[in-house]
């Protein structure tokens, strides 16, 4: 007899200009990551409410040498630091390192390839789960996923909009 898993829920969010403040340059420098206004308060409300939350972002710098991987490691690990003071992790953090200056690839976004990643490894139905993004493209990869987009000004506080989607639960 065939095990049926229950599908949960997710919120995937952009980084740079949703989770911290988009600083219109790279941000790979410690100094330099500062957590948007009132997205720790989002963040609990929506994992309160039963989300799964998951990081979805690319990270071009990478490829155009501006930056390494150990620096978007360690900028990830300071944000989850900055937020398991309130019991707030995530499930994953995927980003692309991939620019398009310097070749193709599938996980950059709006692709979706990461979103669907996610999606099979932690059962998540796309019908209730939400991708949050300040670019066009995180909408599209959203989309393509079957996930619902909210695009959001960057750096706008999150606040304003979570009744969108706790509405939805």
């Amino acid at each position: 007899m065939k095990e049926t898993v229950k599908k949960r829920k997710a919120v995937f969010l952009d980084r740079d200009g949703v989770i911290n403040h988009e600083t219109g340059n790279y941000v790979f420098m410690p100094e330099d990551f500062v957590l948007n206004r009132g997205i720790t308060e989002i963040l609990t409300r929506f994992r309160r409410h039963g989300y799964m939350l998951i990081v979805i972002t690319n990270q071009s710098g990478i490829a155009l040498g501006r930056y390494t991987h150990d620096h978007v490691d360690r900028i990830h690990d300071l944000m989850k630091k900055q937020f398991a003071g309130h019991d707030i992790d995530f499930a994953e953090i995927y980003y692309c390192p991939h620019h398009p200056s310097t070749g193709k690839c599938l996980c950059r976004k709006p692709g979706s390839l990461l979103v669907e990643k996610a999606v099979a490894r932690f059962h998540i139905d796309p019908a209730l789960s939400w991708m949050i993004g300040d670019k066009e493209r995180d909408i599209e990869a959203a989309q393509h996923a079957g996930v619902k987009g909210l695009l959001i000004k960057t750096n706008e506080p999150l606040l304003q909009h979570a009744d969108i989607i706790l509405n939805d639960c």
